[in-house]
Formats: structure tokens, sequence, C-alpha cells
């Protein structure tokens, strides 16, 4: 038993989750949830109103952060990284605090003690993450490559900077596996892009993105941008499309073996030498992989020459929406039924919040791409219409859509992922005890329950 499921390490903030609710403890079965994490926390206290004529500070919140931290201590010390709870406080003090270990199987949720994705199949990865970049017949390097002009330019601009060698540039080939282009071979020529070469100089760094267009990666940190370098929730990416349309530059994927990244806008941003290019694109071009879109990257340049000799353009031309066919949000601000949605290359349905009654999903019915569905609760007529989307990888629901298709033992086995979706407060006990229904259908790892009891005294 570890200082984690001590009822000391958290009595600190039980104290002080009993004074923010007492009200909500005090009637029989009242609750209080939260889930505290190495990264941060959601816990149901509200900021304390600081002295008058000041701003909040740091110290009117320490209480609250030391009692944290000591949870948080304790999940260091676990080996673990997140944990969700509920406590039941009674006014006499006898607390009774449920820990919520997520597993294996499961991903912690967002704001909320709530669990998030449950993950069926063990390794799976939504569509999207899987798609591979398609062949582009006669994709050729752009007409505005000019290495020689690229390599005098840029030590016309650089002249102080050291080079890689020729036998770096090998090495590098042979650790990425691929065959870099040769205008990124004639950049890391004239720079190397180490900051060991720049002697802490943040002025050479400097001169080197204004010469280029962009903060240069060394050689020895390019990598490959496969889609296993942007992580994801199950929740968010089932919802992704990837499409490539004919006119597109660049292709709509997650990553791709030929996109190598050689640098950073300066915003998180990674800029990346596109040898997969879309069927308008070039091979070669730069592109830029958009650190709040989760597929597809911009058209930068359509190559280094063009970048560098024009190092101030933008990249940024606004991120896509995501638009029918291909994935579809009824509710009563966009498509108003599920017929309007219907289509043959619908992936993704979304109900929300309606205008009229709950829906049918005939009109879906034997779609071919159709694999992620979520639904905003009371939103399905009839829930057990489900088991006849026989192709869904993503199952989003309320717990009530849930407990029907439970009850008749028809949720869908085609299923790689699956959530359900919990508002407001209810009790995560039963939420858990809902997911682990569902994860044993599948024989995955449940979430586990700790109970901890501790005695706080009467309320003064």
């Amino acid at each position: 038993m570890s200082s984690l499921h001590d009822f000391a390490t958290w009595e600190p903030l039980l104290r002080l989750l009993r004074t923010a609710h007492t009200e909500t403890l005090a009637v029989p079965g009242g609750h209080v949830a939260g889930r505290v994490g190495r990264g941060g926390w959601s816990v149901p206290l509200q900021p304390r109103r600081p002295q008058p004529g000041r701003a909040l500070l740091v110290s009117d919140m320490q209480e609250e952060f030391d009692a944290i931290e000591r949870v948080r201590d304790a999940l260091t010390a676990a080996g673990a990284t997140d944990i969700a709870f509920t406590v039941e406080i009674p006014p006499r003090g006898n607390a009774v605090l449920h820990l919520f270990d997520c597993g294996p199987a499961v991903d912690p949720g967002l704001g909320d003690a709530h669990p998030g994705a449950l993950r069926l199949i063990e390794g799976a990865l939504p569509e999207p993450w899987r798609r591979l970049p398609e062949a582009v017949p006669g994709a050729r390097p752009a007409p505005s490559v000019d290495l020689e002009l690229l390599e005098r330019t840029l030590r016309e601009r650089i002249p102080e900077a050291i080079g890689a060698t020729e036998a770096e540039i090998a090495a590098a080939e042979s650790r990425l596996g691929v065959t870099l282009p040769e205008e990124m071979k004639a950049l890391y020529r004239v720079t190397r892009a180490r900051w060991a070469d720049w002697a802490d100089d943040h002025g050479a760094a400097e001169r080197v993105f204004d010469a280029v267009g962009f903060e240069v990666t060394s050689l020895d940190d390019v990598r490959v941008a496969e889609s296993s370098s942007r992580p994801f929730r199950w929740e968010h990416a089932a919802s992704q499309v990837a499409v490539t349309g004919p006119d597109a530059a660049v292709q709509d994927v997650v990553g791709s073996p030929g996109w190598i990244v050689i640098g950073d806008t300066g915003g998180g941003d990674r800029v990346a030498v596109d040898l997969t290019p879309g069927p308008r694109g070039h091979t070669g071009q730069i592109i830029v992989l958009d650190h709040e879109r989760s597929v597809g990257a911009e058209l930068f340049a359509e190559s280094l020459t063009e970048l560098v000799l024009d190092p101030e353009r933008d990249w940024y031309h606004g991120r896509p929406r995501h638009e029918p066919p291909h994935a579809a949000w009824v509710n009563h601000q966009s498509i108003g039924s599920v017929e309007a949605a219907a289509h043959p290359e619908l992936q993704v349905l979304s109900l929300g919040v309606l205008d009229g009654g709950p829906l049918s999903l005939a009109p879906v019915i034997g779609l071919p791409h159709l694999r992620t569905l979520s639904c905003y609760p009371g939103t399905l007529a009839d829930p057990l219409e489900i088991a006849e989307l026989t192709g869904l990888e993503f199952l989003e629901l309320a717990p009530e859509e849930w407990r029907v298709l439970l009850d008749a033992g028809a949720v869908p086995r085609s299923l790689s992922a699956a959530a359900i979706r919990a508002y407001g407060d209810r009790d995560p006990r039963a939420i858990v005890a809902m997911a682990n229904e569902i994860l044993a259908l599948w024989d995955r790892p449940p979430i586990s329950e700790t109970v901890v009891d501790g005695d706080l005294g009467p309320l003064p």
C-alpha cells in the first residue's frame, strides 16, 4: 500500500473540499469529485478573494497548492501519472474516499473524475492515424529549386556558420533511413545548426533564423514526422477525417515517412521537408505542422530556395474545418437532420443539441465508411439502431443510451474504443462501474477502485 492510498496524504485536500462544499456534502449521498495528475489537476475549489485593492497572489492559494502537491508527490512515488477520486464527508466527519486508477485500458478524463476513452483493442489507432500518404506518380521538385543560388545566398547571410561534413550528412541519412533531398543537404552544408557551435550566442541563432525563415533544427536532431509524432486522445482523434483532394499540394494525413522535420516556426509549429507531396505539390516542398491541428500540414513554400529568397513569408492560411460529406454535425446550428447528413462518404457523425425531438439513425445504416458516432444525451430515438452500424470503430454515448445497449447485449463488436459522455456532477462510481462493464466485453483490464476511510472530526 503506497502513500497514495494513505488517508493522511489526502487529509489536507479533503478538509479544503469540506469547507468549500459543506452544504453538498451534508446531503445524504452528497459527494465531491476531482482528479489530480502530475501535470495538473481538476479539483472543485474556488480561488479565494484577494484583499481589496490588489490582485490575487500565489500566497492566497498556497494552502490549496500545498494540499495538491502532497498528493502529486505520492503519485510520483507510486509511479502513477493520474488519479481520480470522489469523497463523501457527512457532518460528523467520517470521510469515505474512493480512488480510481484507470489502468492501461482507459485514458484519464478531461476536467473531471469521469474516465476518458476506453481502449477496447490493445494498440488500436483511429483511422486517420492509420492512414499513409498515397503515391503521387510524376511528383517532382519545384522549378524554383536552385542549389547554387540557395547555398550562395545562405553563405552570404551567415558567413560565420559551421556546416556539416559529408560524413555527418551521411550519418543522418543512415539514422533516418531516408535519402535527404539536395536542398536540405545544401542547407546543412552551410550550417549544421548546433547550439554548441553558437557558443550560447543568441544573436547567431537569430541570424540563422533571419537567413532561412525559421528556427533550423540541428542535423543531429532531425526527425521524421510520422503519425506517432502527433499524440491523440481517442475522443478527439476519432472525430477527425483525413481526405486529400485532387487539388491539394499537401497530403491530408496525420504524419508521413516523407515528412522530415528540419525546424520550428518559433511558435511550436514544426517545419518539414515534404517528400510525399499531394497531387498539386512538389517533392521537397516546405510545409508546417501546426501544433493546434492533428491532421494535415500547411504549405510554406514550394521549395527551400523559394523560402530563403523570401524568408519573411507567412505560412499560416487559416485552419480548415472538416465539412460534409465526410464529417457531419447534426444540431440546431448546423445540419438539421440525419437524412441531410447521410452520404456514402460519411465517416463521422455527431448528434448535438436539437430543436426537435430525438432522431433515428435509419438514414445512415449501411453507409460503408461510417466509423464514428457521438451522441449528446437524449438525441437518439432508438439506441438499439446502433447495433446495425456494423462498421463503427468509436462510439460515444450518454450513460442512459449505453445502458440500453448493455442490457440488450447490443454493443457493437466492431469497436476499437468507446467513451461514456457524462455531464455535470454525476457520481463517478456509477460511470466507472459502467465503464468496467464495457471493458469486460473485450476482456480488458478494469478501472480499479480503492476505498480509504478516515475521520476529519465534526464540523466546528
